[in-house]
């Protein structure tokens, strides 16, 4: 979710109420105990060299690729896109560059989560996401719960991995500005680092996903790949993000919130040098066979 000077913007829906494909209860199970014995020997978040040493081994998208992103439902491929996003829940789309949604700093909608790894509101109870009452914000400002979430987290990776998806996507990246102080981009980007240096060693490549204002961190520190967007034509964020990943760089605007027409927004986006890869999507993402589907190329 991105946000602004107004506060946070609605994203695109996530999937509801559908658990990760795979489990690795092992590695949870033992950091869940670390959490429980208040173990302080934890290896920390892998430093930024060690993360894009290990991006040398994953597979990148085509810069400049037409793509689709198809959070909503499996849909066939539009024609000319090679690259397209879907649900972990979902299979990656045949003969298509695949990327993996997964929810990375905020609870799936039906997944259980120890108590003491979300952010708790004074009177206990766990702090929502105003803008999904359904999501509940990782608490991410120790290094021993970053460890145990990350641990976690690893199942559904692997399931992206093993799904056949060369990549992944963690939504969520700005939820510090909703932790009311809970923790800061400091520790997002600290854990951010855990998830991909997890996804790197899995084979995947990795993408950030909105918050233009972390500007080169997300590359530079966290080991980023490429980006995906929501909306940098309408809020003017594109170059914050090509000047950091060049053309690979991919963006989903709205049909309920264009600044003008369809036509208009690619030929402003067009005009970028380099250019973002992007689609005019209906706000659900509903697959194609649905009434409300929408889908231009630019």
């Amino acid at each position: 979710m991105q946000s602004t000077a107004d506060g946070p913007r609605r994203p695109a829906p996530r999937s509801i109420g559908r658990p990760p494909r795979r489990g690795r209860a092992a590695l949870f199970a033992a950091a869940v105990l670390a959490v429980a014995l208040g173990a302080t020997a934890c290896s920390g978040a892998p430093d930024a060299e060690a993360s894009r040493a290990s991006s040398a081994d994953v597979t990148l998208p085509t810069a400049g690729a037409r793509f689709d992103y198809q959070l909503g439902g499996a849909s066939p491929v539009p024609d000319g896109a090679s690259v397209v996003a879907r649900d972990s829940t979902d299979e990656p789309a045949e003969g298509a560059y695949g990327i993996c949604y997964v929810n990375g700093f905020q609870t799936q909608p039906g997944v259980d989560w120890p108590a003491d790894l979300l952010v708790r509101l004074p009177g206990g109870e766990p702090l929502v996401d105003p803008g999904w009452p359904d999501e509940h914000l990782f608490d991410i400002s120790t290094e021993v719960n970053r460890e145990a979430v990350a641990a976690k987290q690893a199942d559904t990776i692997d399931g992206c991995a093993d799904a056949g998806y060369q990549a992944v996507e963690f939504d969520n990246l700005d939820s510090w500005t909703r932790s009311d102080g809970a923790f800061d981009e400091d520790d997002a980007v600290s854990y951010a680092t855990l998830l991909v240096e997890t996804a790197h060693q899995a084979g995947l490549a990795t993408a950030q996903k909105n918050t233009a204002d972390l500007g080169t961190r997300g590359r530079d520190e966290i080991g980023y790949d490429f980006a995906i967007t929501e909306e940098c034509d309408r809020f003017d964020e594109c170059p914050a993000y090509t000047d950091v990943y060049g053309g690979l760089v991919f963006d989903v605007e709205y049909t309920d919130d264009l600044r003008g027409t369809a036509a208009e927004v690619c030929a402003r986006v067009d005009a970028l040098d380099p250019a973002p890869s992007t689609i005019v999507r209906d706000r659900d993402l509903v697959p194609a066979d649905d009434p409300a589907y929408a889908y231009t190329a630019c």
